[in-house]
């Protein structure tokens, strides 16, 4: 009896916690979980193990794990991410704006990295220019619930909301990754 009890209770936290970025107020949110723009070490651990999970190909494609080769480092850093999907174009967005690891990264290697979803995919970002933004953010907040609470405005706001934060969020196009031509003479 007090076991089924200690379960039901574990897996209502479980729950409440799996869906913070619903009930929670967005400033609690981001202090609990990246305070200062940078992820706890609870969440790192959570983001490690999710990353780890779309990784594996078992969940909407649009999950994926996404790797770049640290700048200074050189050692390859892997973390979720959401693709939003627009006219048969993908797209990244960096839900906590310019100062993140992955998005230096991404610059400091001229857009190279690779997006795990089942088979690994080398890639090349492209940066997309602050203008072109608007659309994509309100795609992106469309399909990850876990990145509303990192914007200050709902997810369903009119366009012209989004194109005034835009300039807050990176956001880069996706692209197969050019094969790469060899200077073979015979």
């Amino acid at each position: 009896m007090w076991l089924r009890v200690i379960f039901a209770i574990a897996a209502l936290v479980v729950i409440a916690y799996l869906l913070q970025p619903w009930w929670m107020p967005k400033p609690w949110y981001r202090s609990l979980h990246y305070r200062g723009g940078k992820p706890n070490p609870l969440t790192r651990q959570i983001n490690s193990a999710t990353a780890w999970l779309f990784s594996r190909g078992m969940l909407p494609q649009f999950l994926v794990s996404f790797e770049t080769c640290g700048a200074r480092t050189g050692r390859t850093h892997r973390v979720p991410l959401v693709v939003a999907n627009i006219r048969g174009n993908r797209y990244v967005v960096s839900m906590l704006g310019e100062k993140v690891d992955w998005v230096r990264n991404i610059r400091a290697t001229n857009g190279d990295a690779v997006l795990c979803y089942g088979p690994r995919e080398e890639v090349t970002l492209r940066e997309i220019p602050v203008n072109d933004r608007g659309p994509i953010l309100k795609s992106y907040l469309a399909r990850a619930p876990g990145a509303r609470p990192h914007f200050d405005i709902p997810w369903d706001a009119p366009l012209s909301d989004f194109e005034r934060v835009a300039s807050r969020y990176p956001v880069f196009e996706v692209r197969e990754k050019a094969a790469r031509t060899s200077n073979t003479s015979a």
